[in-house]
């Protein structure tokens, strides 16, 4: 897997640098990212703080957890169910 080389806060940073009015040419050549990675970023991060950004990645890490637990709970009953069969 590819290691990231910004942080998610670096990247609001930067964002919120192209909205303080720098151009986005001049943001891209000042830390080293391409122009379509700007834009990338842009769309995925519009509009964000890091709060509200570390409050997303909470909420899909306890989304991961409960899918998780849904996908346990399904396997149990699965061989229950399994269990129940065989003895009648």
């Amino acid at each position: 897997m590819k290691r990231k080389r910004f942080t998610e806060a670096q990247i609001v940073g930067f964002l919120k640098e192209a909205e303080a009015g720098v151009s986005i040419g001049d943001v891209c050549r000042k830390h080293g990212i391409g122009e379509s990675t700007f834009y990338q970023w842009r769309s995925k991060y519009s509009g964000m703080d890091v709060s509200m950004l570390m409050q997303l990645k909470a909420l899909q890490k306890e989304n991961q957890r409960l899918k998780r637990m849904y996908a346990d709970a399904c396997m149990d009953r699965d061989l229950l169910k399994e269990v129940v069969e065989k003895k009648v």
